[in-house]
């Protein structure tokens, strides 16, 4: 028992959370909602009910114990304590002819005082004194002269006058209008005015809107009946059972107002057609009603389960297919990998032990299902980009499967190590069993993806020791560093040191050492996720699109940090992939004369990027811009857009790091034997192309190269080795056997003794 929606509501549900749900009964619902909803409670489906005073209003139903959640209300004028007789008819709604009932009080309410506990048991209340009383004797001359009736005092002491009621308020209220006055001038039209203030308010809207409705209706009447077309707009606008438990009874409280309205006699010139209409919308609604508080506060499947644990004391449990757990017919949960997932409305200390019945039904398949994953190839295991690990029964579904655990930091960034989900299912053993497995398959994916680094550092004893400490940093850094931080053991190198870091895919270029092929999506995926993990950061890791050459990057917020360790490290505003990124500054060098290059068209097309994104990306690595054709022109220069530059390649035709020449600044490796074939004389037509659409579009900056270190240290003999990017021998191939194409030459002793003299030198040779 409470005495406010608001407190009904808040118990209802909270008896819905533990017991599976409760009916509710309140003055403001119409008879036919009450009525189903105290259907629901005597068939059984309920064991609780949650109810105003109303339910003291003729209800008679079979409840064992009426428990008082307050004991003040609210009447109309201020709270007030409930006298006990008040709390007698409550109380007496407990027990039948055959069978005696139970009172009490649960939360806040304190105990009830003794006298008033036996006052109620034994039905002994103080008497009655006086009663209240309203004059029936009424003058219809005037309204004045009507309210002066109604306010005349009782004609005896053990009579009382009440408070004013609603059709009171309502006839004082429109007696203070002009327009009522002028035309309520005779008995008539005085009696016609007190018969429509008797209209009761069942919306309990404001008094405003309630008196507006009156007088509308008032004015109305004068003239004869409502007019039909009127009455048809008020009430067709109710016909909507949509809507939410607070809509609905808004709508049933105006339908119940017309219902009124239309079973007032010469009201209406078809009074039975609009009460049929006006039944029929209320029915309508209450249905409606009926049914929302239904949903709202009843769990029909915790009801059953509450239910048959009570009365059977055992559950009979099985499991879908598709992980549904079922209890009773009822679905509870969901399996999912080794974790139960409760139904969202699952709540209550009952409703625990059904949970706990289901949990003892999965034991079974919970066993099953961990000598599955033992046993499970490592293709059924699936690593995603936010860390999940799951587990796919089939191995040729391409559907990733349940989630059965997650990556964490490991010991090394090559051993991340997993995490089961939070299951109580798996005894310590049999976690510790899964988990191997899982690691077990997650190791062989990562060698998988990552076979070169994995290759490079599995073989120390074969390189010597230059070699080995430039596998082994390249390995710390994901198979990627600066040149720069190498250099020293790159000077180490010898010969065969070099042979033996080539054949394991290692480049060493003029900025950057790494290996081509981790340049793959799958393996800056893989790589990305392992840094984050290392590291400790949130996934997935943003990575460039597959196969991108380079991306657009916001430069502050960027760690250039990780974006050098997947393979695209930043230069400018973009991320560049490393091996497109060592084909410009490879091609710089190529071009350079006298200490300066000038950059060219083809250059942005291969990084994707315009012209202006260019000049930063040249600027960012070292290079100074002395000479800019366009600063000379008044007019507005052309410069290349994205829109000029064509796709970048895809991944399957771009060059690979290990086709394209070296710069002098690296020590050069050896020279393999190259013969010039009619695809290489098809190369050199195409370049020569290139050059003439090259000279066609405007003539773009010129740069003075990086100076530094590298560019200053001497060097021995330079061989140089090209493919696709190098001078071409046009020299017509002899019969026989040929010589390999290697040009050679010595350093002079000069002060010019730098790369760029030995360039001079060379092309001057050749």
């Amino acid at each position: 028992m409470a005495f406010s929606i608001d407190d009904v509501y808040r118990y209802a549900e909270m008896i819905r959370r533990h017991r599976g749900g409760t009916a509710i009964v309140l003055g403001a619902l119409s008879p036919r909602a009450r009525n189903a909803q105290v259907e629901m409670y005597q068939a059984g489906d309920v064991d609780f009910m949650v109810a105003t005073d109303a339910i003291g209003m003729g209800l008679n139903m079979d409840i064992h114990h009426v428990a008082l959640a307050a004991t003040r209300k609210y009447d109309g004028h201020r709270p007030r304590e409930l006298q006990s007789a008040e709390l007698a008819q409550i109380a007496g709604r407990a027990g039948r002819a055959k069978r005696d009932g139970t009172f009490g009080v649960t939360g806040p309410v304190r105990e009830l005082p003794e006298e008033t506990i036996d006052s109620i048991r034994m039905h002994t209340f103080p008497p009655l004194e006086k009663l209240v009383w309203r004059n029936h004797d009424l003058d219809f001359n005037s309204p004045k002269l009507l309210l002066k009736s109604l306010e005349q005092k009782p004609p005896s002491p053990y009579l009382t006058k009440g408070r004013q009621s609603e059709d009171h308020r309502t006839l004082q209220a429109l007696s203070e209008q002009k327009a009522i006055l002028d035309v309520a001038a005779h008995p008539e039209s005085v009696r016609l005015l007190w018969d429509v203030c008797q209209i009761p308010d069942f919306r309990q809207t404001l008094s405003e809107t309630h008196q507006s409705l009156i007088s509308e209706i008032f004015f109305k009447l004068l003239k004869g009946p409502l007019p039909e077309d009127w009455v048809n707009r008020q009430i067709k606008r109710l016909d909507d059972a949509t809507g939410d438990v607070d809509a609905l009874m808004t709508r049933i409280a105006h339908t119940r107002t017309w219902t009124f309205i239309t079973h007032r006699a010469g009201w209406l010139q078809d009074a039975e057609t609009w009460q049929a209409q006006a039944r029929t919308i209320e029915d309508k609604l209450s249905d409606a009603l009926h049914d929302a508080l239904t949903r709202r506060f009843v769990d029909r499947k915790t009801s059953v389960l509450v239910k048959a644990m009570e009365e059977k004391g055992t559950l009979l449990a099985g499991i879908k297919n598709n992980g549904d757990v079922i209890v009773e017919g009822e679905k509870i949960g969901q399996l999912a990998g080794f974790r139960f997932i409760p139904d969202d409305r699952a709540g209550g200390n009952e409703y625990k032990t059904v949970m706990n019945a289901a949990r003892s039904a999965l034991k079974q398949e919970i066993g099953r299902r961990m000598n599955d994953i033992l046993s499970a190839a490592p293709a059924q295991f699936r690593l995603q980009e936010n860390g999940d690990i799951c587990y796919q029964p089939l191995a040729s579904n391409p559907l990733p499967g349940q989630k059965i655990a997650t990556v964490r930091k490991g010991s090394t960034p090559y051993a991340p190590d997993v995490t089961l989900l939070e299951s109580d299912l798996l005894q310590d053993a049999d976690k510790s069993a899964v988990q191997a497995k899982i690691r077990e398959a997650l190791a062989l994916h990562i060698g998988t993806v990552l076979e070169p680094l994995v290759k490079l550092s599995n073989a120390p004893d074969e390189l010597p020791a230059a070699a080995r400490g430039i596998a082994h940093q390249l390995h710390e850094d994901l198979g990627i560093m600066p040149r720069q931080k190498l250099e020293d053991m790159i000077e180490g190198l010898d010969a065969d040191g070099r042979r033996l870091l080539r054949q394991r895919g290692v480049r060493l270029g003029p900025v950057l050492v790494f290996m081509p092929a981790l340049g793959k999506p799958a393996a800056v995926r893989l790589r990305a996720l392992l840094w984050r993990v290392w590291h400790e950061e949130s996934l997935p890791a943003p990575v460039p699109r597959d196969g991108s050459v380079s991306e657009v990057v916001d430069v502050k917020a960027v760690n250039r940090r990780y974006y050098q360790s997947i393979g695209y490290p930043v230069y400018g505003n973009r991320a560049i992939r490393a091996d497109m990124l060592d084909r410009l500054v490879c091609e710089i060098y190529d071009t350079a004369k006298e200490g300066k290059f000038q950059a060219q068209h083809k250059m942005a097309e291969w990084l994707g990027c315009p012209i202006a994104e260019l000049y930063d990306i040249l600027s960012d690595l070292g290079h100074r811009k002395i000479h800019d054709p366009a600063d000379l022109k008044e007019e507005t220069p052309i410069e290349s857009t994205a829109s000029d530059i064509e796709a970048p390649p895809a991944e399957n035709e771009a060059p690979a790091l290990a086709e394209v020449t070296e710069s002098p600044l690296a020590l050069p490796d050896e020279k393999d034997e190259a013969v010039l074939s009619k695809e290489e004389s098809t190369e050199a037509a195409s370049e020569t192309a290139e050059k003439k659409e090259e000279q066609k579009k405007p003539e773009l900056a010129t740069f003075a190269l990086k100076k530094g270190k590298a560019a200053q240290r001497q060097k021995p003999a330079v061989t140089h080795h090209h493919h696709k990017h190098k001078k071409k021998d046009n020299r017509k191939a002899s019969k026989g056997p040929q010589k390999p194409n290697v040009i050679t030459a010595r350093a002079k002793d000069s002060e010019d003794n730098n790369p760029f003299a030995i360039l001079k030198q060379l092309k001057g040779d050749k």
